[in-house]
C-alpha cells in the first residue's frame, strides 16, 4: 500500500491506542462495509500511535493496513493532537459507554482486553484524511474528542465529491 495511490483515495485514520474501546466499535463498522468503501475506490490505513506488539491481539481481523506509531511522528507531521477533550467532552460519553460495554461482552467472547495503562496515553484525538491519487490530501477531519470522526457514510459521501486541489500530504 502506498499513499497516493493512484487511481484509488486512501482514507488515513488517526486512531487513538492498541485495544481502545471507541476505537475498535468505530472500525467495525469499517470491517462490515469495507467491500462497499473497496468499490468506491477508497483504500483504508489505519493508524494507531501503540508498538506493532501492543498492536497484534487487537488488530488480526482488520482487511486493512495497519500501521503502528509509537512515537507519534506521523501523527505530528499531519497536526493530530492529543488532550484531556478527548475524554471530558459529554458528546464523547454516550460512545464511551457503548464501547466499553462492547469491550466487557467482548471479554466474555474471549477478545483481549483494553489495556490499562495504553502506549501513548488515552487522550489522543481522532483524525480522518483522505489521500487523492495525486498525493493530496482532499478532504479532512479532526475530531474534537474522542468519539469525533467520519462515519463510513462521511467517508462515502467524501470520495464521491469531485476533487478539488488539496495540499501536498
Amino acid at each position: 500500500m502506498r499513499a497516493p495511490d493512484p487511481p484509488r483515495l486512501v482514507h488515513l485514520q488517526f486512531r487513538r491506542f492498541a485495544g481502545c474501546p471507541v476505537c475498535d466499535l468505530h472500525l467495525r463498522a469499517f470491517v462490515r462495509r469495507h467491500e462497499e468503501l473497496a468499490a468506491a475506490g477508497v483504500v483504508e490505513v489505519v493508524l494507531f500511535h501503540s508498538s506493532e506488539a501492543a498492536l497484534r491481539p487487537y488488530v488480526t481481523d482488520l482487511p486493512f493496513a495497519v500501521v503502528a506509531d509509537p512515537g507519534k511522528r506521523l501523527y505530528a507531521r499531519f497536526g493530530v493532537e492529543a488532550g484531556p477533550r478527548a475524554l471530558v467532552d459529554p458528546r464523547a460519553w454516550p460512545v464511551i459507554i457503548v464501547a466499553v460495554a462492547r469491550a466487557l461482552t467482548g471479554l466474555l467472547a474471549g477478545r483481549p482486553a483494553p489495556p490499562t495503562a495504553p502506549e501513548g496515553g488515552r487522550l489522543g484525538l481522532p483524525a480522518d484524511l483522505l489521500i487523492g491519487p495525486d498525493g493530496r490530501v482532499v478532504a479532512a477531519r479532526y475530531g474534537d474528542h474522542a468519539a469525533d470522526h467520519w462515519s463510513v457514510e462521511d467517508l462515502l459521501r467524501e470520495a464521491r465529491r469531485p476533487r478539488r486541489q488539496g495540499r501536498a500530504a
